[in-house]
């Protein structure tokens, strides 16, 4: 049998650890949108989260999980989106250290935002290995602790609290919609709803034009994100070496979406269900409402959907 990076266990206990400090997200409908699928569906409005993402549950379990010493020492990340911001909060709330290496062409709103938790901010160039690079040597030279966006078994195990809550919500549910990138929240959702429903299904939501966990899931082999070009600016990493087995292993199908559908279901949610969700939230929305989807997926299996965070800045919109 597989041993994967975390287990049911862990998400519960991350439940309990991290539920003084997080929002207890509500589970909506939408009557509109449940028709347009042809199904009924139930969103999970992380983006009315704390920071704005499912992110801070995760970043708020590994903070949680430091022993004093290594809290003292502090915390660091590399990040350009919403785990920066998440890290940044959730050391804040403990009172300790936080540095956050960031590309030098992040937003200046998130970069703001993560200077507002207090953190100290490096600035990078935009490569995952200067990033990489840049992150070791803050290690190396604060002594703090290493906490990335995605690959790291106690950021997987709080990003799957989310699941419990919908699950609570919403028991009728037969399938799950999670949209992925790194899959931090995909591994952690797929291990936390297994556990409570043996005959869930679980399907990744990604861009067309980001499309490495699809490839890799169809291939079961992991292939790198190469070239990608979204405005699902959350989508665009890779599968770490901690969430793919599980992707691989547990999760039932991957869909994937293109930039025009994206921009519609974006959309349609702010408009019929006035959230404000980023387009990392629409790729779910997306697919459920695409033929793909409905064709493979019997319409007597209700869904929900992660709607997984709302950070944008309104001085540009995508239509």
């Amino acid at each position: 049998m597989t041993t994967y990076a975390i287990t049911a266990e862990d998400v519960r206990s991350a439940a309990a650890r991290i539920a003084p400090f997080i929002h207890r997200t509500p589970t909506l409908t939408n009557e509109t949108l449940s028709k347009l699928a042809g199904r009924e569906l139930a969103f999970k409005c992380e983006n009315l989260q704390k920071t704005g993402s499912f992110k801070y549950r995760g970043a708020t379990n590994a903070v949680r999980m430091l022993d004093d010493a290594e809290a003292t020492r502090g915390v660091v990340t590399h990040s350009s989106g919403n785990h920066a911001q998440a890290l940044a909060k959730a050391a804040a709330v403990r009172g300790i250290p936080v540095t956050v290496v960031m590309p030098r062409t992040a937003s200046p709103i998130k970069k703001q935002a993560v200077l507002g938790y207090g953190a100290t901010v490096i600035d990078c160039e935009p490569t995952l290995a200067d990033r990489e690079r840049t992150a070791g040597e803050t290690v190396a030279k604060t002594g703090g602790t290493l906490i990335p966006p995605f690959d790291h078994a106690d950021v997987m195990a709080g990003q799957g609290t989310l699941a419990l809550e919908l699950l609570a919500d919403a028991p009728n549910l037969g399938a799950l919609i999670v949209p992925v990138g790194g899959g931090g929240m995909l591994s952690g959702v797929t291990i936390a709803a297994k556990a409570l429903n043996s005959n869930i299904k679980v399907y990744g939501a990604e861009p067309l034009n980001a499309d490495d966990a699809a490839r890799s899931f169809a291939g079961k082999v992991w292939l790198p994100q190469t070239a990608p070009n979204t405005i699902a600016d959350g989508l665009m990493t890779s599968l770490g070496q901690l969430t793919w087995p599980i992707v691989r292993d547990r999760v039932d199908g991957i869909f994937t979406v293109t930039e025009t559908e994206i921009v519609a279901a974006m959309r349609l949610v702010w408009e019929r269900m006035k959230l404000l969700i980023e387009p990392s939230a629409a790729v779910g929305v997306a697919v459920a409402l695409s033929d793909a989807f409905r064709t493979a997926v019997p319409a007597d299996r209700a869904v929900g959907i992660i709607l997984c965070g709302g950070n944008v800045t309104l001085d540009k919109l995508y239509w």
